[in-house]
């Protein structure tokens, strides 16, 4: 099969989604200028460079009360940090929870009876039990083609590991089981790993 995006799929449900997965989750959150503070998840998200250390996300979406975006992206804009959570399976309800387009005064932390601690290097809180957290200061936002698409890019001042998710001094995903997203309203999560050395190693 082939199709141009522009003349449709003439599927029951689009498979982009599906094609390009799975994808980390970004759990991301924000501290509006007014103190309001806001969690959710985003799943165009991935680390983007080592040196210093670099991450995106991607808002494709908008909201009535946020002039064209999410309570995300606005807040972003005004404070210029945010928090990017790592998601693992036990959280997935929780997570689910807090993407909802609820209101901009909303409190998904306290929405989604989730414990919260204040970052060290940014004025933003984040979730306190994640098996990582991103501290991150704003680089840029990149506005995409689309009326409402926007790609955030952060550098990492500051991680956060949660001590039983290391192993003989390596980060073991298999003790979380990050979750991660697939197409549709499916999703999956690490449970196993393999590795493969790369010919010049």
């Amino acid at each position: 099969m082939f199709y141009k995006p522009e003349d449709g799929h003439g599927l029951p449900h689009n498979p982009f989604n599906a094609i390009v997965s799975p994808r980390p989750i970004a759990w991301v959150a924000t501290r509006g200028a007014d103190g309001s503070e806001n969690l959710a998840p985003y799943s165009f998200f991935n680390a983007v460079a080592y040196v210093p250390p670099q991450v995106m996300f991607a808002s494709t979406s908008a909201k009535p009360d946020r002039d064209g975006t999410k309570d995300t992206v606005a807040n972003i804009r005004d404070t210029g940090v945010f928090c990017i959570n790592i998601v693992e399976y036990a959280m997935r309800d929780a997570m689910n929870q807090t993407s909802g387009a609820w209101d901009k005064t909303t409190d998904e932390f306290t929405l989604a009876d989730i414990k919260r601690e204040e970052c060290q290097t940014i004025a933003c809180s984040r979730v306190a039990h994640a098996p990582a957290s991103l501290e991150c200061k704003l680089t840029q936002i990149l506005k995409l083609p689309g009326e409402t698409n926007y790609a955030v890019f952060g550098q990492v001042t500051g991680i956060n590991m949660r001590d039983d998710c290391l192993k003989d001094g390596m980060f073991d995903v298999t003790k979380y089981e990050p979750l991660a997203r697939l197409g549709y309203h499916d999703y999956t999560r690490v449970t196993e790993l393999f590795s493969l050395k790369r010919p010049d190693s």
